[in-house]
């Protein structure tokens, strides 16, 4: 069988509620390898919080991180990073055009530096992963540099107000997506930027047309990745939107549904 990249999100894809690769999944990825297959990753994590899982996938291709602001090889200093950050100017204008909306916090990553715009100890435990440097204070005095990614946190119900207000003031400048629970949170990228454009980056440099791509996905931040794959496969867990535009759907990320997949597809 000719050579696939099967592009794997993380949270709610790959990994189960409980965050971990499940044995069946990890030991179809390590088959899919072993028969000529590439397999990366494109997440909108920052990389210090997917590299557990590069490590333990033996991984050896570029990574897609922050929703393809960043994508970079972690095992070749000579592969050229692609780092697109957000204007610090358009940063201070979003804090505040959203000051009169209810939120709970804003976060903003520099590549691995976490500015926290609120003490908040409950969101502690995921932007402490993989040891950042963290700053707490007003965005407006602490951030002197442009950001990778900018986030909102707020209640579930002023996750949507928010996100249109960020469609009708700033859509020229930034791109936004939503992550799903248990944090509710807006992800604000440069605009232009998604998984689909760090994916077709690495392809081509692996040598591997669109339609030999199976990209697996369940929220929307992964909506340009399914759509740009020539085979999108929705987990049974994603948003309706998302299963609307796959071309099949498969088990959730609990029932190793990618590797219910795989094995069907590419016999292994």
């Amino acid at each position: 069988m000719k050579q696939h990249l099967i592009v794997l999100d993380l949270d709610g894809t790959l990994l189960t509620d409980e965050k971990k690769i499940s044995d069946k999944t990890k030991e179809t990825l390590f088959k899919a390898k072993e028969a000529g297959h590439q397999v990366m990753i494109a997440t909108g994590r920052p990389f210090r919080a997917s590299q557990l899982y590069y490590n333990e996938l033996l991984l050896t291709t570029p990574i897609v991180n922050f929703n393809g602001a960043l994508v970079h090889h972690p095992k070749n200093a000579g592969w050229k990073t692609l780092h697109s950050p957000i204007d610090i100017s358009v940063v201070h204008d979003v804090v505040d055009s959203v000051d009169k909306y209810q939120y709970e916090n804003l976060i903003a990553e520099v590549m691995d530096d976490v500015f926290i715009h609120n003490e908040d100890n409950r969101m502690m435990d995921i932007f402490n992963m993989g040891d950042p440097r963290v700053t707490i204070g007003n965005l407006r005095g602490s951030l002197n540099e442009d950001p990778t990614s900018l986030l909102i946190h707020a209640d579930e119900a002023n996750v949507p107000i928010i996100r249109d207000h960020l469609a009708s003031v700033h859509a020229e400048l930034i791109d936004h997506r939503r992550w799903g629970a248990p944090f509710h949170i807006i992800e604000i990228v440069r605009k232009g930027l998604n998984k689909a454009v760090g994916i077709s980056h690495i392809a081509k440099d692996l040598n591997i047309p669109r339609d030999r791509i199976i990209a697996f996905g369940d929220e929307d931040n992964d909506l340009e990745m399914l759509e740009y794959a020539g085979l999108g496969v929705a987990m049974s867990n994603g948003i309706d939107d998302l299963k609307n535009i796959a071309n099949e759907i498969t088990l959730s990320n609990n029932e190793d549904g990618i590797a219910k997949f795989l094995i069907e597809r590419l016999k292994l």
